[in-house]
């Protein structure tokens, strides 16, 4: 298997830079995103506090950051990363179709603003789960329910209805919906999860699903989820001044460290991670 130099998570303005800056010193790299590059950018209206581009709404300043990637022949790999483990020398990279490996990871996540759904952190791991591709197979023959945030949410389910004996989509966007038909479609709010040792019912604003499990499906998992054993602190990855978190190798640059959640500030932090990551590199050089 390959092994890259570094592996950023994250196509914000944090993931980009640090791509950028590690594509300019000639390190081996590989970046996990999706081709809208971040969701917030493409969202904001107008922007004024970016340096050179007064004005811009969110879509044209997302085309700039796409037209410097592809002048510099960075590529954006769109599989969703599940799981991050620290294995000593590299991190094993785990996605839904592959696993990769690389030196050091720079964990560019932005920020969830959701809200965790009341249940879900006391009973993660007895029935809930954020990856329904990886689990599955435990709930071959039973019953699954699916909160998803976004499109991609929908190949997951689909995959599961086809191991489980019956499987609740619960949209959180509005979209045209492409589930198997039989996914039962379920348009509610969900309210709560709840269960003694496990996960017995997914409560909803005007109704109840008795279930054996429910993965809740957004655009990553939290981070401490993603990468175990990660330190944090207020709810955002710890860092110190060089983008370092308390695991050897691993960084992390933007929303996902911590307020002001602006893209200049994400982008300076994704330039400062990557350049420590390449520091390292040299330094540990076999």
């Amino acid at each position: 298997m390959d092994r890259y130099d570094i592996a950023i998570i994250g196509s914000g303005p944090a993931g980009l830079e640090a791509a950028i800056n590690a594509k300019i010193r000639n390190k081996k790299t590989i970046v996990f995103g999706n081709d809208n590059l971040s969701k917030s950018l493409v969202l904001a209206p107008k922007i004024n506090n970016y340096l050179g581009f007064f004005g811009l709404p969110g879509t044209e300043l997302k085309n700039k950051f796409k037209e410097h990637i592809d002048k510099m022949d960075i590529a954006i790999n769109a599989e969703k990363v599940n799981n991050i483990y620290a294995m000593g020398e590299y991190f094993s990279i785990m996605t839904s179709k592959e696993n990769y490996e690389a030196k050091t990871v720079i964990l560019a996540l932005g920020m969830e603003h959701t809200k965790p759904v009341k249940g879900e952190d006391i009973l993660l791991g007895r029935g809930v789960g954020y990856c329904a591709t990886c689990d599955a197979p435990l709930y071959k023959e039973k019953i699954v329910a699916i909160i998803g945030y976004n499109k991609e949410a929908e190949s997951e389910a689909n995959y599961v209805s086809e191991i489980a004996s019956k499987v609740y989509y619960v949209p959180m966007y509005k979209d045209e919906y492409q589930l198997n038909s039989n996914i039962e479609l379920v348009k509610d709010s969900p309210v709560e999860i709840i269960g003694q040792n496990k996960v017995e019912k997914l409560i909803l604003r005007s109704t109840e699903i008795a279930t054996d499990g429910v993965f809740v499906l957004k655009d990553s998992a939290p981070p401490e989820q993603l990468v175990p054993g990660l330190e944090m602190e207020d709810k955002h990855i710890k860092v110190n001044r060089k983008m370092e978190t308390n695991i050897q190798g691993c960084y992390a640059a933007g929303d996902c460290t911590g307020r002001p959640y602006q893209y200049m500030k994400a982008a300076g932090e994704g330039q400062v991670a990557a350049l420590n990551a390449v520091e390292y590199l040299n330094q540990n050089r076999e």
